[in-house]
């Protein structure tokens, strides 16, 4: 057992201790917390212990509010205080930057605070016991952990939990995902459905209470719809954007509608003005660009999205924009080889971010790229490909999506030099 003092934190689960010039990683920790832990993995540039009991608490450290910690590892800062969260998540991209491109981000306001830091998730991913409970996954761990409710969740869990106690073990996960005044559910089976489980969903949906207005069945390469899956998101005032629950949704809607107005004003978008978006999804940032007047080309591999992203565009009247599904890669070559040339590019990749894309952007030279990450190490991985040559970072802004865990949505401006 061994006495650590935490410095900071990381972009991950961890406080950051040092010890005999080497990092120790601990989890469930604040900054300033003084603990004692055991080491449990040894690595050759950085050591993990489990903290055993705390000392001393630091001055950001709080009580965790939720009855589930910290055996769940959902909510892995839930024990610090959310105005340092914000502050940390700030300092972190600050220092990111800096060591990655020698670029001085102001700290203060950096990161745009959530309005609330509980109950403001309109999506919650839950895993399913053999026996039909509901939970999350222990940290660093398979061993699920049942829950009752969730913080965090703007979302009634009961119809969940209800659905997968009567589906059982042949379920391995459900989403629960808000629509409304109602709820639609998502499930995923370990195996093809049967009418025994359309059966239970048809049920659940006719249900008098009608709190769930549809189910998503996926099981195998089978996808069935039971009762109205559709969802709306307001991106912006006046653009309400609709799809299949398990194809498009905004985890918190309100920050959503913050990044949005950020990226709109950010790419200086003006009438005629030629975008490109990539991974564009139904839609989030291609539709806003279109009412403006671009003219838009949206793409994603995903196409029941872009089925939904077209028929958006048609509802709004929005004929300047096109959608194609296909992987994001082979439009931009294709689009590089037909000498398409885009003012702007955005794009909103997955956390595994887009670095195959980056050579092909930059040779489409457009004035601005922005780019959407929810994963700090791979923007920066990507950026250092446009910066190596014709590009230079401009305005970065940092976007609370998920308060009381270490994710930070982070938009990043490249522009053409």
């Amino acid at each position: 057992m061994e006495r650590f003092e935490i410095g900071t934190m990381s972009f991950g689960p961890y406080g950051i201790a040092r010890a005999g010039g080497k990092t120790i990683l601990i989890p469930e920790v604040a900054p300033g917390d003084v603990v004692e832990a055991e080491v449990v993995a040894a690595r050759r540039d950085y050591t993990i212990a489990r903290p055993v009991q705390l000392v001393q608490p630091g001055p950001d450290r709080r009580e965790a509010l939720c009855r589930y910690r910290p055996q769940c590892g959902g909510c892995d800062w839930q024990q610090i205080h959310y105005s340092a969260q914000v502050r940390i998540k700030a300092d972190l991209l600050v220092a990111e930057f800096r060591r990655s491109f020698g670029v001085e981000l102001d700290p203060v306001g950096l990161v745009e605070p959530a309005t609330t830091e509980f109950a403001y998730r309109s999506r919650v991913r839950l895993k399913v016991s053999a026996e039909g409970s509901i939970g999350y996954h222990q940290l660093g761990s398979n061993r699920l952990v049942p829950i009752a409710e969730c913080p965090v969740a703007g979302i009634d869990l009961k119809p969940a939990a209800s659905l997968a106690s009567a589906l059982g073990k042949r379920c391995d996960e459900i989403e629960a995902v808000k629509a409304g005044d109602h709820e639609v559910l998502v499930v995923t089976l370990k195996r093809p459905l049967d009418k025994r489980d359309l059966a239970i969903a048809r049920q659940m949906v006719d249900a008098d209470d009608h709190r769930v207005a549809g189910i998503v069945m996926r099981g195998g390469d089978q996808r069935t719809v039971v009762g109205r899956a559709t969802i709306t998101v307001e991106a912006e005032d006046g653009c309400l954007i609709e799809g299949e629950a398990d194809r498009f949704s905004q985890v918190n809607p309100e920050q959503n509608r913050k990044l949005v107005a950020h990226v709109m004003a950010s790419a200086g978008i003006a009438p005629n003005d030629v975008v490109l978006d990539l991974f564009c999804g139904a839609g989030n940032l291609s539709l806003p660009a279109a009412r403006r007047g671009a003219v838009v080309t949206g793409v994603d591999a995903d196409e029941l999205a872009i089925a939904a992203a077209r028929e958006n565009a048609i509802r709004m009247k929005l004929k300047q924009a096109q959608f194609i599904a296909m992987a994001a890669a082979d439009t931009a070559q294709f689009l590089q080889r037909a000498k398409y040339r885009p003012t702007v590019v955005t794009l909103d990749p997955p956390r595994t971010g887009a670095l195959p894309l980056m050579d092909v952007i930059a040779k489409l030279k457009p004035q601005r790229i922005i780019y959407v990450s929810c994963d700090v190490a791979t923007l920066v991985r990507d950026l250092a490909v446009l910066t190596k040559d014709a590009y230079r970072i401009g305005r970065v802004a940092g976007f609370d999506f998920f308060p009381n865990t270490h994710h930070v949505e982070v938009v990043a401006e490249a522009l053409l030099t």
